[in-house]
């Protein structure tokens, strides 16, 4: 039962991924939500294991550095380059952002 909910899960989120200029992402920026996920991890797996609470595996990811606040430098470089596109997961209450490689 557990999986068919997973997947459920899964598919919703999927089809939620979009690509979002960092203009658009600012507000989401200014109250702390953004979290930036690390080319490595699937940004849909992320939004699942946040979904889903699990507290473990997303601890792991934040002690590993794969998933994170944006730092002050790159907000400041993003804040410069807001017409840049990002790939976008929204799990309220957070977005989820995956930045591109020239801005990583």
């Amino acid at each position: 039962m557990q999986t068919i909910a997973m997947e459920d899960i899964k598919t919703r989120l999927r089809a939620d991924l979009a690509e979002v200029l960092w203009q658009d992402l600012i507000p989401h920026s200014k109250r702390d939500a953004v979290i930036v996920v690390s080319p490595t991890l699937d940004l849909v797996s992320v939004g699942v294991a946040i979904a889903e609470d699990n507290t473990a595996l997303v601890q792991l990811w934040i002690q590993q550095s794969l998933v994170y606040k944006p730092t002050p430098a790159q907000l400041s470089d993003w804040n410069a380059h807001v017409n840049t596109v990002f790939c976008t997961l929204i799990v309220q209450p957070f977005v989820l952002v995956r930045a591109p490689e020239a801005l990583a």
